[in-house]
């Protein structure tokens, strides 16, 4: 065990506490026996010489038994003495000193009842004690062992609270090597399950602002492609008024595209306030497409121009994702965008997806089936994102050859 450790501290901690306490319950035992045989020998003492004194002067009569007896002593008949000084149970204790010159005093018990023998010139007496010897060192031994037993019990579960600390320890080491897939969550309030559950939460915090680096940078290389070959294209074409034109286009959708990133990664790795307003529909639609860059009669327009409350420039790209996927994944290239009330709705012609919506939700999910060739890469999980953030959610369905999705 390592001396340094908050267990081994304890464990000496615990052995020292039994220590004392055995220490302390072995004296206090010593000390009630001691008073225990003090005060029943001073009772024994004052019974006798009440015995000799009124035998002296006036033999046994009835005001000596009403003496003894207001101290719990009687005197028994000789049938009775006979019985119990022959009994082999009989135990003699430590004799009283000598109280007269002409009497001898011997202590007995039998079946935990106490006795006083007294020999004198003028016959034996025995004095039985009507109270009943209580051993108070049973009692002290017994509440020594509860003791024992429930300090043993606090030390295991004091051990068993200290142990998510050791599993902790193991799962900070991860940290050096970003592995941050961890769950060591709690539903206990102790110290210790606070700081598990702390750490559990920076654990995940960690691991969604490294997955939205991944993400971010998949996004830039897959995003920065389509404009970086348009300008390698545009470069090698002879000057003109048109292509400088064009040129232009492809750097304000590098700026766009740059702009769209850092919004996505705020928003994915932190917890963004939106800066929400109402905005018409047609507004939105048209910053979309001009981020987007797509030929405008790939849009269909059957939509009524209403207001959303979103923010504006995260809401646009959430558009532009919707409107991008419907384009490349449609056999005729284009998407209609429709209204119903409060509900925006995106039309494309294609095959029906092959999964549940929520499995697109996943970065770079791509579908196993070959045939439909269905990969949205991080279109939908985008879109999920800033429609969450937005109060907004994604329905989809399959009808008449059409896949619809719905914003509302």
């Amino acid at each position: 065990m390592n001396k340094n450790s908050i267990t081994f501290s304890i464990t000496i901690t615990f052995v020292i506490s039994m220590l004392l306490i055995f220490v302390s319950f072995s004296i206090f035992y010593k000390v009630s026996q001691k008073r225990e045989e003090v005060f029943n020998l001073n009772r024994e003492m004052q019974a006798v010489h009440i015995f000799l004194k009124e035998l002296r002067h006036n033999g046994i009569t009835e005001e000596l038994k009403e003496d003894l007896a207001l101290i719990n002593y009687s005197i028994l008949s000789e049938n009775e003495q006979k019985k119990i000084l022959e009994n082999p149970n009989l135990k003699y204790k430590k004799s009283h000193p000598r109280v007269n010159k002409n009497a001898h005093v011997k202590r007995l018990i039998l079946h935990n009842k106490e006795y006083v023998y007294i020999e004198t010139k003028r016959g034996n007496t025995l004095l039985a004690s009507n109270n009943q010897v209580q051993s108070y060192s049973e009692i002290i031994i017994a509440i020594f062992i509860f003791i024992f037993f429930v300090f043993v019990f606090l030390y295991f579960i004091t051990l068993k609270k200290l142990k998510p600390l050791k599993s902790l320890k193991e799962k900070v080491k991860n940290f050096a090597d970003e592995e941050f897939d961890i769950s060591c969550a709690s539903d206990k309030k102790d110290e210790i399950s606070l700081l598990a559950n702390e750490f559990d939460k920076s654990a995940k915090k960690l691991k969604k602002l490294k997955d939205s680096r991944n993400i971010f940078i998949r996004n830039i290389m897959h995003e920065l492609k389509t404009p970086i070959t348009k300008g390698k294209f545009l470069t090698e074409l002879p000057f003109s008024a048109q292509n400088n034109t064009k040129m232009q286009k492809v750097f304000y959708r590098l700026e766009s595209l740059i702009n769209e990133f850092a919004s996505i990664e705020e928003l994915i790795s932190t917890k963004k306030i939106l800066q929400t307003k109402e905005y018409y529909l047609e507004d939105i639609i048209d910053n979309a497409i001009d981020i987007l860059m797509c030929d405008e009669t790939s849009v269909v327009a059957e939509y009524e121009n209403i207001t959303l409350k979103v923010d504006f420039k995260l809401f646009s790209i959430a558009i532009k994702n919707l409107i991008d996927n419907a384009i490349k994944y449609s056999p005729d290239k284009k998407v209609t965008i429709k209204t119903e009330g409060s509900k925006v709705i995106f039309q494309n012609r294609g095959k029906a997806l092959a999964h549940e919506l929520e499995r697109y939700y996943e970065p770079f999910f791509s579908s196993d089936t070959t045939e439909s060739n269905q990969s949205f890469g991080l279109g939908l999980y985008i879109v999920q994102n800033i429609l969450q953030a937005s109060g907004y959610k994604l329905e989809y369905e399959y009808k008449d050859e059409l896949n619809i999705f719905s914003l509302q």
